[in-house]
């Protein structure tokens, strides 16, 4: 299969800054799209490979799993865009096709193991797959994405793994007109799940930490914000909720949520990876028939429902734009919170 050599951002090695280097991407196959990557939003889960935090990590490594871009061109037997559409790809460039949970449009649950945007087995090329941090990416047509016209294109990157990370549980639960639900934390993920929920019919609660969130979340659309180190604020949405999610990506107690779910409420988590500490305690559960479930990205027809919600409702991400070359800055800030919301990397700053 022959290649094509483009400009790319990514890392040797764990405790490496990224920077500029030299990738390959494939000659397309009758099923691929290549696109030209205008926008990459930037995810946690971006830090987290460059950082071989969670211990996987192939080098060298190319994150970038939020794109949008222009079709430049299709192979022979492309149906779904045509050269010069906007188009976009979130976390998902593979799966089986042939499994019950990708028949049933569940890619991301692939029995057979989802390929990911980048860091996953490359079956075109070997290797490993290399992400959006690039000038150009070459996908097959069912994992690529249709942008609506009405979008900003920057603000759209983020809903590629921020908005349907908290767009697919919020379909699952069923959410709509008159459904309560909260949310746990004012992040990337966070900010979509207020605007999506709201966008939905739901009354949205923000739950927070620290006090000086609320302008910030009514101004997303959320109709209050409890403060969840306050017990007094706690015990007044005891019993409340259908459905809370819950993105902190770090290690925290879920419990005192719990509490505030309603009979048959759920509390899906979504931004953290690993084992519960403290424990949860299943007493308010088995009392109230209370669920704590998770819930990962979305297939490829629900985002595309997402992209297409968000265009009728004219919802984007609050971004902060970037050059390519600030992305390790962007890292650095990542980790302290100091983003609103999403950064995204304006990629005319790599082809310059």
């Amino acid at each position: 299969m022959g290649t094509t050599n483009v400009k790319a951002y990514g890392t040797e090695s764990a405790d490496a800054p990224l920077e500029q280097m030299g990738i390959q991407r494939r000659s397309l196959t009758v099923k691929d799209i290549e696109i030209d990557i205008l926008y990459c939003g930037v995810c946690h889960s971006d830090l987290h490979t460059a950082r071989n935090d969670w211990g996987f990590t192939t080098y060298p490594a190319v994150p970038g799993h939020e794109i949008v871009g222009k079709v430049t061109s299709i192979g022979s037997e492309v149906t779904k865009l045509k050269v010069g559409d906007f188009a976009a790809v979130g976390c998902l460039v593979d799966s089986c096709h042939t499994c019950d949970n990708c028949k049933q449009d569940l890619e991301q649950y692939c029995s057979n193991g989802w390929v990911g945007t980048y860091n996953a087995p490359d079956k075109h090329l070997g290797g490993m797959t290399l992400g959006g941090y690039s000038e150009k990416i070459v996908v097959d047509e069912h994992f690529v994405l249709k942008v609506p016209g009405n979008l900003d294109l920057a603000a759209t990157a983020p809903l590629l793994c921020a908005g349907i990370t908290t767009w697919s549980p919020l379909r699952h639960w069923k959410v709509g007109k008159g459904s309560k639900v909260a949310v746990v934390g004012l992040g990337g993920l966070g900010h979509m799940g207020i605007k999506l929920a709201k966008g939905l019919g739901a009354e949205v609660t923000l739950f927070s930490r620290s006090p000086g969130k609320e302008k910030d979340a009514f101004d997303l659309g959320a109709d209050a914000v409890i403060i969840s180190t306050d017990d007094n604020q706690m015990n007044s949405v005891n019993g409340k909720f259908d459905l809370i999610i819950d993105t902190v990506p770090y290690i925290h107690d879920v419990n005192p949520y719990v509490g505030t779910l309603n009979t048959n409420g759920t509390l899906v988590l979504v931004g953290y990876l690993g084992p519960l500490d403290p424990f949860l305690n299943t007493v308010p559960m088995i009392m109230g028939r209370k669920s704590v479930a998770g819930s990962l990205i979305g297939g490829i027809a629900e985002t595309q429902e997402m992209l297409d919600f968000c265009g009728e409702h004219n919802i984007v991400s609050e971004i902060e734009l970037i050059k390519m070359q600030d992305i390790n800055e962007a890292y650095e800030r990542m980790l302290k919170s100091d983003v609103r919301y999403r950064f995204v990397i304006d990629m005319a700053s790599l082809k310059g």
